[in-house]
């Protein structure tokens, strides 16, 4: 028999030893960030030293998908995702490589379109993705569909492999040469007609989806381990058309782009009712914020883009894009803010100062760009646009100049 007072010591021993094997070697499969990652965790930028101009140092052109609509970087930039709209599928890029890794290739399923020319519905297919929005550190792809009448989680590291719903979306994996490798379903969670951009808190646990035809925001709070992962809180009114969001946490606001009129939908994020608008130009598209609280607004019809106050509404200054300017992104130190412009088949650089934007390039960009994002290091920025006619993703890259 064990002496009784050696069995506290070796319990403690053993205790120990269990502890230092789990600092060792593999790290368990709790630990794994892309698996289990730490909930509600607040994403933060990296800072950079300010520099005084960008030099263009080189283009290069990827092959995507028919209609290629926007595109979304990783939050670690390892990886770019792109929303191939007529291709019906999801491209994920490796950044460094420049290579496709992965392919999220849709089943089509018969239903309704929209024929922006002719203002329309037209017979289509339900799983054209639009926009998306990554969330749980990297772990969640949610992608409108823009005639499903809904997003989809698509879970990328640990994928729904058989449906657990009836109208669960069939998702084939493929590699870059386009075989199928696995299959994964992914539910779709029903917010309004024609979903546009997504939005989320830094946080990951509130989701805001604008619904172009309901003339509504959708609210989610998601859950990120229980299916279907995200369920509709709230479904704000409009006044017209929603696209563009922006959530400003630290005014507990979130600014809603009405492309169908002339303001900026005001939303208090407590109660996620409408509490005011905000007089602009007509048609905005595109919304941002920078690190001074200022909106940055792309103007579609007028080729413009302007600064406002969001506290009184004011137009700080405005400058002149080519035609209808969509997409922007900001450098992720806040300095410069790429636009691309649709069909002027640009792409524009300015450096945004306290006063005004200072254009520093105008560059061609051929075959319909709409969407782009930014990757960012301390010596070098990289403008992923891609075209919509060309279904390409061109990545042009500036260097910093520091006088």
């Amino acid at each position: 028999m064990m002496n009784k007072r050696l069995t506290p010591l070796l319990l403690t021993l053993s205790f120990l030893w269990i502890g230092l094997s789990c600092q060792s070697g593999e790290p368990s499969k709790s630990t794994q960030p892309s698996k289990n990652p730490p909930p509600n965790k607040v994403r933060k930028s990296p800072e950079f030293q300010p520099s005084d101009s960008l030099s263009f140092l080189e283009k290069a052109v990827l092959d995507a998908s028919g209609g290629t609509k926007s595109v979304v970087f990783s939050k670690n930039m390892n990886f770019l995702y792109a929303m191939n709209l007529e291709g019906m599928s999801v491209y994920e890029f490796d950044r460094k490589q420049r290579k496709i890794t992965r392919i999220f290739q849709f089943k089509a399923t018969p239903g309704k379109g929209w024929d922006y020319d002719d203002g329309k519905e037209i017979d289509s297919y339900e799983e054209k993705p639009v926009e998306a929005f990554l969330s749980h550190h990297d772990s969640i792809l949610w992608v409108s569909l823009h005639n499903a009448g809904g997003i989809v989680p698509i879970r990328l590291f640990e994928p729904q492999n058989k449906p657990l719903g009836k109208t669960d979306k069939l998702i084939y994996v493929q590699n870059a040469q386009g075989k199928t490798q696995d299959t994964l379903f992914s539910p779709i969670i029903l917010t309004g007609k024609t979903p546009k951009v997504i939005s989320c808190t830094s946080d990951d646990r509130y989701l805001m989806v604008s619904n172009w035809h309901s003339y509504n925001v959708s609210v989610l709070e998601i859950n990120n381990r229980t299916y279907p992962f995200g369920k509709v809180i709230k479904n704000t009114a409009v006044s017209s058309i929603p696209r563009g969001i922006v959530m400003d946490e630290a005014a507990n606001l979130t600014y809603v782009a009405i492309m169908g009129g002339s303001s900026l939908a005001v939303i208090d994020n407590k109660t996620w009712e409408k509490t005011t608008e905000i007089k602009v130009a007509s048609n905005p598209r595109h919304i941002l914020q920078d690190k001074k609280g200022r909106l940055l607004v792309s103007f579609n019809s007028l080729g413009q883009i302007a600064c406002v106050d969001p506290s009184t509404g004011t137009l700080l200054f405005k400058a002149s894009t080519e035609a209808q300017p969509r997409t922007m992104a900001l450098s992720k130190s806040g300095e410069y803010l790429f636009v691309t412009c649709y069909s002027g088949n640009r792409l524009m650089v300015y450096k945004v100062l306290d006063d005004r934007f200072q254009l520093m390039h105008s560059i061609e960009c051929p075959g319909k760009p709409v969407g782009v994002d930014v990757f960012e290091d301390n010596e070098s920025l990289e403008a992923w646009v891609c075209s919509y006619s060309s279904g390409t993703i061109t990545v042009h890259r500036f260097g910093k100049v520091r006088d």
